[in-house]
């Protein structure tokens, strides 16, 4: 059986993901999207992480002086859990792939 907090975390996770993505782009725009740099897309998913970290703790903190329930405190920190895990997973995959560059022979 499903835990209904982490249900709804992930319900309320997707939604926010969902409502930051651009709507679909004509043609042009999407050939353009195909060529940002790589850097500047690791650059912003370092930054999205760290903003949602700072919102969970922003959170957690006026949680404790009473100024949110105990679902709302759950429920950033399972979003912030989510989204660490993400990004360790991203960064294991990047060590990986570099290792595996490091290791063709020239």
């Amino acid at each position: 059986m499903s835990d209904p907090v982490f249900s709804t975390n992930a319900a309320l996770g997707a939604y926010r993901t969902l409502q930051k993505m651009p709507a679909a782009a004509p043609e042009a725009d999407a050939a353009q999207a195909v060529g940002n740099d790589f850097a500047k897309v690791l650059a912003e998913a370092g930054s999205s992480v760290i903003s949602e970290a700072q919102d969970a703790e922003s959170v957690m903190a006026s949680g404790l002086a009473g100024g949110h329930s105990t679902q709302d405190i759950v429920q950033a920190t399972l979003e912030l859990e989510q989204t660490v895990q993400l990004a360790v997973s991203v960064r294991d995959k990047l060590v990986e792939a570099y290792q595996d560059i490091m290791r063709m022979p020239i």
